[in-house]
């Protein structure tokens, strides 16, 4: 599918939410961590040095998936929040977000990317695993405030 992906506007805090709560409760529950982050993108992520990225549909302006840098220590990105709207899975649409978003990361000047997520997500870990993103043992993992994380990746730029 053809999109175009931007970086976060005034206003996108609504898509973000609903496309993150969407994936997070269809398997899971919203936990503090996600409910402070999502009610507040612009404190949690963008003033924190993060950057979200949204891929939107080119005529229409609708927002089809988003995906989330958090700023860890110097050099070091979290990509974290990737969603994409249930009727659009399987598109390509992720695999062009996570492309975007990592080659975004690079232009930072990020040299590691980490990210967490739950071994029932086949489709995301296959995704990351494909771009090249490899598997830590938890203990090697940094802490995460999440109880579903139970898988642990990083890549190295």
């Amino acid at each position: 599918m053809n999109i175009q992906i931007r970086e976060f506007q005034p206003g996108d805090e609504i898509a973000f939410r609903s496309l993150n709560e969407a994936w997070i409760t269809a398997s899971f529950r919203l936990e503090d961590e996600d409910i402070a982050t999502l009610g507040n993108p612009q404190h949690h992520i963008l003033d924190a040095g993060g950057h979200i990225y949204f891929a939107v549909h080119p005529q229409t302006g609708e927002v089809l998936g988003c995906c989330a840098l958090l700023a860890m220590e110097q050099g070091c990105y979290e990509v974290a929040k990737m969603a994409i709207a249930e009727r659009l899975r399987g598109q390509g649409i992720g695999r062009q977000l996570l492309r975007r978003t990592i080659a975004e990361a690079r232009n930072l000047g990020a040299r590691r990317l980490y990210l967490v997520t739950h071994h029932s997500l086949k489709n995301a870990i296959g995704l990351y695993e494909s771009e090249g993103f490899m598997h830590l043992r938890a203990e090697d993992a940094p802490p995460s405030p999440y109880a579903r994380a139970t898988v642990f990746m990083e890549k190295f730029l």
